[in-house]
């Protein structure tokens, strides 16, 4: 403790004796030349400086002590030992550095959790068109493609769901802004999705101008269209009902809408949806929801600096919003 003591003062004890020297030096030169007022002088400097490191240690010692010692636990270091100005602002500069770790690795925890929770159902979920496909090909009658063909749709939006999710760690990696089409995006997954609204018998009515271009990130939006346009149909249990999709631009701000004819969402359930693995009541009665569908859509357009807006009534549908702020220059003079 000591050591360390010196070491930390070493710089100043060595100023200290220059400084002395230095002005016997200027005195001696200057015709004052009494050598038993020079040692006096000398040893009264020593004694001064040795009595203000002593009090300084002395002050110290306990912040010195707890430097040196092993942490029993991270809480240590939330300790106030130090008195002096300089050790109390460290204290205080540390405690923050403590807070920013907890901050850091609790996000961290919260991250690898939300992911291996979403893995474990994703693994769960896509066993069962796994099992279903296994019992169409023992089958002896000839292979029903169609119902082939559903399940592999089903286990590719599994696909593309989770390697969405695993490349949210990287999104400012992997993201790339541009000018892209709005009527040219939602019918470019109108048609990878056409087997869907076959199967459902739910039929899509797009109304979208063709001039409203957007500054977006293209890959990322044709997945948040995606998931919209299939929670749309997964929560549309009556055949025959129509998918409206439409855009509108007001004050330069284009906002495109998604509207079912669905089941619709339980007010007690809006506000909530957006949250990882919330499924509520329809997730409980659809049996398909990983609930992060939405979540995945709120995360993505938080990120690219959009706004997403989910309206409901149950029974009578869901209307689920994305807003592009400042686009007037990208809509053809419309308005």
């Amino acid at each position: 403790m000591l050591r360390l003591f010196l070491r930390e003062h070493a710089a100043f004890i060595v100023f200290q004796l220059l400084l002395v020297g230095f002005i016997l030096m200027l005195y001696w030169l200057d015709g004052f030349r009494n050598t038993d007022t020079a040692v006096y002088s000398f040893i009264i400097s020593l004694l001064l400086l040795a009595s203000f490191l002593g009090v300084r240690f002395a002050m110290r010692y306990r912040y010195y002590e707890r430097l040196l010692s092993d942490p029993p636990n991270m809480e240590h270091a939330l300790q106030r030992e130090g008195r002096s100005a300089e050790t109390v602002q460290t204290e205080l500069y540390t405690q923050k550095l403590y807070r920013l770790y907890q901050y850091e690795v609790q996000s961290l925890y919260a991250g690898q959790a939300r992911h291996l929770q979403f893995i474990n159902q994703w693994v769960h979920q896509m066993k069962t068109p796994l099992s279903v496909m296994h019992l169409l090909l023992q089958e002896p009658e000839e292979l029903d493609k169609a119902s082939i063909r559903e399940e592999v749709d089903r286990l590719r939006a599994g696909l593309d769901t989770v390697l969405m999710n695993a490349r949210l760690d990287t999104f400012e990696q992997d993201m790339q802004i541009e000018q892209a089409s709005l009527r040219g995006m939602v019918s470019e997954m109108v048609t990878e999705n056409k087997r869907l609204f076959i199967s459902r018998r739910v039929y899509p009515d797009i109304d979208i101008d063709e001039r409203f271009q957007v500054a977006t990130d293209r890959k990322w939006m044709k997945f948040i269209i995606g998931q919209l346009l299939t929670n749309a149909v997964k929560y549309t249990f009556e055949e025959n009902k129509k998918l409206y999709i439409g855009a509108s631009c007001s004050e330069g701000t284009i906002t495109l809408s998604v509207r079912d004819e669905g089941i619709g969402i339980p007010p007690s359930d809006l506000p909530r949806v957006t949250k990882a693995f919330f499924t509520g009541e329809n997730g409980r009665l659809s049996g398909e929801s990983t609930g992060m569908g939405l979540y995945l859509a709120q995360e993505v357009c938080n990120r690219l600096g959009h706004e997403l807006e989910i309206t409901s009534s149950k029974g009578q549908g869901t209307t689920v919003s994305i807003v592009f702020p400042y686009q007037e220059q990208n809509v053809g003079g419309s308005t």
